[in-house]
């Protein structure tokens, strides 16, 4: 069966997120995610723009339904939305799962009240799961369980099923971030790494989710390669106890190869147009990003 059969639903989804809340001694927030998607689905670096709610955020973005995967605003408040796998059940008519992301991020209430607002006004879109936030807590909410989870100091992960669930490749990932938080170092290095994990895992550990054994090798990788889908993009957010945002956000091709690279510095509570330019590294493109 070739890999694609199972994956042809498109999302504009995270497909493995961990992130430590309060963890970290200079990190107040820290989150690693990977973005796994069809190669032939348009989409945006990371950059700032204004969401079809008036939502203003930074983040990348999906150009064939017009949300995003993971984005942070200048309030500090942030959000990413994984999807469900559930082969064979998938509706191609339902909402973008997209338009989480701008909805989280809008919403000022606290983020298990605002969770649960959303996931109430999603529960037409094909199975997700959702994380928010705002420096200090955060919550899980998703369409396919009942109950919205506050959560406080921590590490946690979401893969494609729910929270925390020890998927071979989420447990290494969440091993990796407590290593970094222990250790304390500012240098962003080490999450790049856990991202850019190719290893697959072995079959007697695999977890089965309905799709066949070689698709499900493949995607036991924290970083997926494959022709037709893989790994689109890696993020990596940080908000320090200063109030001092950054964003980085890697782009790779069908073979894994980077493509282009983003970097944005931002002041939590400082308006956009205030904000820093970005540093941006892109193949054929040297010049820099701006904020709106």
């Amino acid at each position: 069966m070739r890999a694609t059969r199972c994956l042809r639903q498109g999302t504009e989804a995270v497909c493995l997120a961990v992130f430590a809340v309060d963890v970290h001694p200079r990190y107040r927030l820290v989150i690693a995610a990977n973005r796994d998607e069809r190669h032939d689905r348009p989409a945006a670096a990371a950059h700032w723009w204004r969401a079809r709610n008036g939502a203003l955020l930074l983040g990348g973005r999906d150009l064939e339904a017009g949300g995003t995967w993971l984005g942070v605003n200048t309030a500090g408040r942030w959000a990413f939305v994984t999807n469900v796998r559930e082969p064979g059940r998938h509706d191609p008519r339902a909402p973008s799962r997209g338009e989480l992301v701008p909805s989280l991020i809008a919403d000022a209430a606290d983020a298990a009240t605002r969770m649960r607002d959303a996931v109430a006004a999603a529960r037409a879109c094909n199975g997700f799961n959702a994380v928010t936030g705002e420096p200090g807590g955060a919550a899980f909410g998703s369409n396919r369980q009942p109950e919205v989870v506050a959560l406080a100091t921590g590490i946690h992960g979401v893969s494609n099923a729910t929270l925390d669930t020890p998927w071979p490749k989420l447990v290494r990932a969440r091993e990796r971030l407590a290593r970094f938080a222990t250790l304390g170092r500012e240098d962003r290095a080490p999450l790049w790494e856990l991202l850019a994990d190719r290893a697959a895992a072995p079959d007697a550990i695999l977890p089965h989710t309905g799709v066949a054994i070689e698709v499900e090798r493949m995607l036991s990788a924290a970083f997926i390669v494959s022709p037709n889908y893989g790994t689109r993009a890696s993020t990596v957010l940080t908000i320090d106890v200063d109030g001092c945002g950054w964003l980085g956000e890697r782009s790779f091709d069908a073979e894994g190869r980077l493509t282009g690279e983003v970097a944005f510095d931002f002041r939590v509570g400082v308006p956009s147009d205030r904000q820093g330019a970005a540093d941006r590294r892109q193949r054929g493109d040297a010049a820099p990003a701006q904020t709106p």
